[in-house]
């Protein structure tokens, strides 16, 4: 097959707290015509993940919700903050979602999306037989970008990241940089079928057999947000330029 296919998985519910999730899809997987072969990857929505987890929490504040789960501001502009979450992940409001949820409740995101990943795909494999990866996908917007896509905060079973450096392009040249993170390359393009308001929450790829891997306990999302000094935008320009501008005025004191 030249190429990958994307589809969604019919026939699974609400999700509920207690939820045996892997039964679930697994069952939507068995009754779909398409089945599941050796080298599928599945792109399950984090809220789903949540759902299952448990993780709905009384909110009549959202964000109240949102300071909680934040570990450090970027930016604010008016209601809107640019957190970095507990997973490490930096994002609007820290992953704390208010829609498809029962009033006066807001999701949060799964504790562990990798360990969330790693138990699906043990379990969906064990059921099937074959070697499935398994991502955990969220929506972010991105720096200098419009709009928002959906990327990976969970993955097992598959390769996130596909490192070129050392190899040579077309013409020979060596490839000193070039890593491109296949694990939100996939959870962007799985969005385009499932949607956000269609009830459809897990995606099927089929044609990415390459980066799955015999192991499921593989280098999850969790490697993939730069944090720390690997982080080279810390803050956002109006806060970057207040804390230079108090560093200085402090230095300038007698």
């Amino acid at each position: 097959m030249r190429g990958i296919q994307l589809w969604t998985l019919d026939g699974i519910p609400e999700i509920r707290p207690g939820d045996d999730l892997a039964r679930i899809i697994g069952d939507a997987l068995a009754a779909d015509e398409d089945g599941c072969r050796d080298g599928d990857v599945l792109v399950v929505t984090s809220k789903i993940v949540s759902k299952a987890e448990g993780r709905i929490v009384a909110a009549s504040d959202r964000d109240d919700a949102i300071t909680a789960e934040t570990v450090r501001v970027v930016a604010t502009r008016g209601t809107t903050r640019i957190v970095e979450n507990r997973l490490g992940v930096v994002g609007a409001a820290a992953g704390v979602d208010a829609s498809n949820t029962p009033e006066g409740t807001v999701l949060l995101l799964p504790l562990d999306p990798d360990a969330s990943a790693r138990l699906l795909c043990a379990a969906l494999r064990e059921r099937f037989g074959v070697r499935i990866g398994v991502i955990v996908s969220d929506t972010l917007g991105r720096a200098w970008r419009l709009g928002q896509t959906d990327v990976a905060i969970g993955a097992a079973g598959l390769t996130v990241v596909d490192d070129l450096r050392g190899t040579t392009d077309t013409q020979g040249r060596s490839l000193a940089v070039t890593v491109p993170v296949v694990a939100d390359e996939l959870a962007g393009a799985a969005d385009l079928v499932k949607g956000k308001a269609t009830g459809l929450p897990v995606a099927v790829v089929r044609g990415m057999s390459r980066i799955v891997t015999d192991a499921v306990d593989t280098p999850g999302a969790r490697t993939l947000p730069r944090t720390g000094e690997a982080d080279m935008f810390r803050l956002g320009s109006d806060e970057a330029y207040a804390q230079g501008y108090a560093a200085g005025a402090a230095a300038s004191t007698p």
